[in-house]
């Protein structure tokens, strides 16, 4: 119940379809998503890329985590709602669903065979966010090197000694 938008129907689901002891039967992660048939279908010749669909399939489970990641698609200021916004820009929402859903099987599967609790990160910055905090420090580094202080700039900045 840690994780953001998974809920107790999608526990129970969980531990109806496959149990605790029924994530031993995959060694990585990557092998649990490709058996919900969540993770894409690289189909590939020659190098390149011909097709990368989800396959097609479905069981309990992954209605279970498609219903959890479409929650996660709704809330506002989290980790994995970020994430969701982030495909949802590029992909549409049906792909954003699918790449959220397979995030969740993962955190899961760490979760159950690791044993360990789910954190999610604080400075998971996307690429825009890297580039802005960069100019920031590169406008910082700017204005000391110059000598320029806030009211040069036209910023009043009010000082609070605690």
């Amino acid at each position: 119940m840690q994780i953001e938008g998974v809920s107790h129907a999608t526990i129970l689901s969980i531990m109806s379809e496959i149990g605790p002891q029924g994530f031993k039967a995959f060694e990585t992660s990557k092998q649990f998503t490709s058996w919900l048939r969540l993770a894409p279908n690289n189909k590939k010749t020659g190098g390149k890329i011909i097709s990368n669909k989800v396959p097609k399939g479905s069981n309990r489970l992954k209605i279970a985590l498609r219903n959890a990641a479409n929650a996660i698609g709704n809330l506002k200021d989290t980790h994995l709602a970020d994430f969701f916004k982030k495909v949802l820009y590029k992909k549409g929402r049906t792909a954003a669903v699918s790449a959220t859903a397979r995030k969740l099987a993962v955190i899961i599967w760490n979760m159950i065979t690791k044993k360990q609790p789910y954190k999610p990160p604080t400075q998971y910055l996307f690429l825009d966010q890297k580039r802005k905090m960069g100019l920031i420090k590169k406008m910082k580094k700017q204005i000391h090197k110059f000598d320029i202080t806030g009211q040069e700039l036209g910023i009043n900045t009010l000082i609070i000694n605690p």
